[in-house]
């Protein structure tokens, strides 16, 4: 497989080779290979790629070299019958003295299966805790498989296992290189790849892991930049798997709609998610974030269709759940939508995204307690959930615990360097502790990454620069304010702000004997304002000083431009702190109706 970079319209794009007839033959005989071991969704994964390119000719002659023989198959068949029916205890008896490598493999995760089952079984039991008896299942699950791998014993399905195990018992340093020794002997299962990702924590980490060359690794960078939020690296490169043959792929497509979701790009995202329903319009999977994008979109016509066809497709899906909790939310009902946020938990335990969702309608309903509760159930389910993070400083923010806020918005910021919003969020916590020179850094980094909440940083950025006693510099801020407030369109819940901006102007300027500039402003006052006594007073003293001949210095902006930095600026970016950069929550966004400033 060969791999390049080239330039498309001023965006790079991943060139990606792929040997599509190869690729059909290693589906055909993997996917049977996790048939045989119950991998299911893997073998999902690889029948809906198989799909996309199946106008290619497969070379693939099943042979089933693999089975077992005489009495052994009869062994396999029966175990396997007992697994697909979920008597995963049952399955490992018979399996227990079995050799073969499928056999061995089947025995290893039926007891790992069983574990795992009634570890979630437990979640619902109070009395019962899940720290115990599953946990020493897998402790001694894991001695034997240790002994296994040592003397050589476990192929690549059997090492998937091992660092399953491994990661379920919070050793991500020991599964890290099991999963990578899996993936080697594997590199078609799915699965091992979608292991390895969830403990990759940073690009760098993955930078520094040892895989093979094939295509699968394009397809699992992709997948691991998207949970990075390293939303544009993702894009690239399924747009080159894309182009060299998978264009197809409902895989695909759901993933790069997921990417626009997280940069906020509705639109591109919403019309993916639609394509995906054309061709496949009984497919749930990824469904609940697009009822988050209809949420956002206020679209409740689009969504009670969304949850209304969900429903009649699988009510037991958790997807399903989710939508239809988006639904009752966006109709202010909440408490309902809690229920089915519960409901969908109930039936994965794990599941992010109705964890994070919860947590919001909390909020909603006031309930800090319980909302902090899911937002830490979220993140022990996914560290890199920056929706969980925000969240949680937003709640501590209620409570006026600054201290609490400012490490979870610290948390979400490092996971979205470039995102204003928590930015912003950052900056006014620092604000609320009297770290008034770290909040300005973070309100000009927030205005520098392109501020999408409508001039928030540079509004916060001048005021701090007002109470410091810096006029020149929030001038500058307040000037850079109107300016992007007026090109972008103001709405009237800012209209204040935009007054009081003009008000300090004028003021400003009539300090300086700037009288032109002053006299705008004021007469902007005027215009916008009630036409408040102070505002009718500072007109008619700077008219009065034109009127009487006071040298106006003329219409020198307060903006003293260097090169293509300003005042401001040359002031302010040699100290700003900066996180690694990354290319450019109500439901992807914050809790609905709480702002950032309490």
């Amino acid at each position: 497989m060969d791999t390049s970079v080239y330039n498309n319209e001023d965006s790079l794009i991943e060139e990606i080779k792929l040997d599509l007839p190869s690729i059909k033959t290693e589906i055909c005989r993997v996917q049977a290979e996790c048939c045989r071991r119950g991998l299911l969704q893997t073998s999902k994964w690889l029948a809906e790629i198989s799909y996309s390119i199946r106008t290619v000719t497969s070379g693939y002659v099943e042979t089933q070299s693999e089975l077992p023989s005489g009495s052994d198959l009869d062994t396999y068949n029966l175990a396997k019958s007992y697994f697909d029916l979920k008597e995963y205890d049952r399955a490992a008896y018979f399996t227990k003295d079995m050799t073969s490598p499928l056999c061995l493999f089947l025995h290893l995760y039926s007891r790992y299966m069983s574990a795992e089952k009634k570890r979630l079984d437990d979640l619902v039991d109070t009395v019962t805790s899940p720290e115990t008896s599953q946990l020493s299942q897998l402790k001694q699950l894991r001695r034997e498989m240790e002994q296994l791998q040592m003397s050589q014993k476990l192929d690549g399905y059997g090492l998937y296992v091992y660092g399953v195990v491994l990661r379920k018992l919070s050793l991500p340093d020991q599964a890290i290189p099991v999963l990578c020794d899996s993936i080697r002997l594997a590199p078609a299962h799915w699965g091992a790849w979608l292991e390895l990702s969830c403990l990759v924590t940073s690009r760098d980490k993955l930078a520094g892991l040892d895989l093979p060359d094939h295509w699968c690794k394009q397809v699992f960078l992709a997948h691991t930049y998207l949970e990075l939020q390293q939303n544009e690296q993702a894009v690239r490169i399924y747009e080159g798997l894309s182009n060299a043959g998978l264009r197809e792929s409902t895989y695909i497509m759901a993933q790069v709609a997921i990417a626009y979701h997280n940069m906020r790009q509705v639109d591109e995202a919403v019309t993916y998610f639609k394509q995906l329903a054309e061709l496949d319009p009984y497919r749930l999977d990824n469904l609940d974030t697009y009822s988050n994008l209809l949420y956002v979109k206020e679209q409740r016509v689009e969504l009670a269709h969304l949850a209304h066809k969900t429903n009649l497709i699988d009510k037991y899906r958790t997807e399903t759940c989710c939508v239809i909790g988006n639904y009752y939310s966006l109709r202010s009902q909440h408490e309902k939508a809690v229920v089915y946020f519960q409901r969908a938990l109930k039936l994965n335990p794990g599941y992010l995204s109705a964890l994070t969702l919860m947590g919001h309608e909390y909020m909603e309903m006031k309930n800090t307690k319980a909302a902090i509760q899911s937002y830490r159930q979220a993140i022990e389910a996914n560290r890199r959930d920056y929706r969980a993070w925000y969240g949680l400083g937003q709640t501590y923010e209620i409570l006026k615990m600054h201290h609490y806020c400012l490490y979870y918005f610290k948390q979400a910021q490092e996971l979205r360097p470039s995102d204003s919003r928590m930015l912003v969020a950052l900056g006014e916590s620092y604000e609320k502790l009297d770290k008034i020179q770290d909040a300005k850094k973070c309100f000009w980094k927030a205005y520098c990454v392109g501020d999408i909440e409508g001039g928030i940083a540079l509004l916060r950025l001048a005021k701090l620069f007002e109470a410091s006693n810096e006029p020149d510099q929030a001038a500058e801020a307040y000037v850079r304010y109107i300016q992007d407030t007026e090109e972008q369109g103001i709405s009237d819940r800012d209209r204040d702000d935009q007054i009081g901006a003009f008000r300090y102007l004028a003021k400003y300027y009539n300090k300086k004997d700037m009288l032109n500039e002053a006299y705008e402003y004021a007469m902007k006052c005027k215009e916008f304002s009630d036409s408040r006594e102070e505002d009718k007073a500072l007109l008619r003293e700077i008219s009065s000083k034109r009127g009487s001949g006071v040298i106006d210095t003329g219409n020198s902006s307060v903006m003293e431009h260097t090169g293509t930095h300003s005042v401001l600026a040359s002031r302010m970016r040699p100290n700003i702190v900066v996180s690694s950069p990354s290319p450019s929550p109500r439901r992807d966004l914050e809790p609905v109706n709480l702002n950032f400033t309490p």
